[in-house]
């Protein structure tokens, strides 16, 4: 499913681009498939997709950020993944979305049907592959989130998720957090307060710096590392 506007017309897209590198899955995936992936834009805050909706398309995040929840019944919310630039998400086994999707900021991604990424995998094994490569790392990731909110401590679930966020997005020492700390809470299963006072308790032991709210410099990455083995 998409937002409003896309369901009930044409969507006025964007030729996709050539921001994808040749390794990057996706790319391969439409290369060898001779498939044309359309772009989308949402806005903050909008949902791409809702929990137990068809699942009709997969997507790749082109700018922006998404992230994938689930509500409880006791209303909390707990959040299964974030998507960055280069990320795929909207992969399932099944006919309908787990999980609901949405921008956290302003987004573009690309899209494809499945139905014609099933029919392509069908007759190309080069494509076969690679989805079996994209679906393999979300279970991948789904396994080490389950081990770090089974597992861990409060501290060491915060220093796991710095280190992710680190190897995902840091450029030239900083990175720069799309999410603000209640999505890190929800996808840690803490507390705003719990992530708050870690991140201030890291930052008074000279383990990272901030400049700005979202804007952090990890300076002892090794120490980080010792609390998430």
């Amino acid at each position: 499913m998409l937002n409003q506007s896309l369901r009930s017309q044409t969507p006025a897209v964007k030729a996709p681009s050539n921001s994808c590198s040749p390794a990057d899955q996706f790319y391969v995936v439409t290369g060898h498939a001779g498939l044309v992936a359309t772009e989308f834009s949402y806005k903050k805050e909008e949902e791409i997709y809702g929990e137990d909706e068809p699942s009709e398309y997969v997507y790749q995040v082109v700018s922006g950020a998404v992230r994938s929840y689930k509500l409880l019944s006791d209303g909390r919310r707990q959040i299964g993944a974030f998507y960055l630039p280069g990320d795929v998400f909207g992969l399932e086994s099944g006919p309908t979305h787990r999980l609901t999707a949405e921008a956290i900021i302003d987004t573009s991604v690309r899209l494809l049907k499945r139905r014609s990424l099933e029919q392509a995998a069908g007759t190309d094994v080069n494509v076969a592959r690679s989805l079996w490569a994209m679906t393999a790392g979300e279970l991948r990731h789904a396994e080490d989130h389950m081990l770090l909110l089974g597992r861990k401590n409060a501290m060491e679930r915060v220093a796991n998720f710095l280190l992710e966020m680190d190897r995902r997005l840091a450029v030239t020492g900083m990175m720069a957090l799309p999410m603000c700390r209640r999505d890190i809470g929800d996808y840690l299963g803490l507390t705003l307060e719990t992530v708050s006072r870690a991140l201030s308790q890291l930052q008074s032991q000279g383990i990272l710096g901030f400049s700005g709210a979202r804007q952090i410099e990890l300076r002892n990455r090794q120490h980080l590392r010792n609390m998430d083995a």
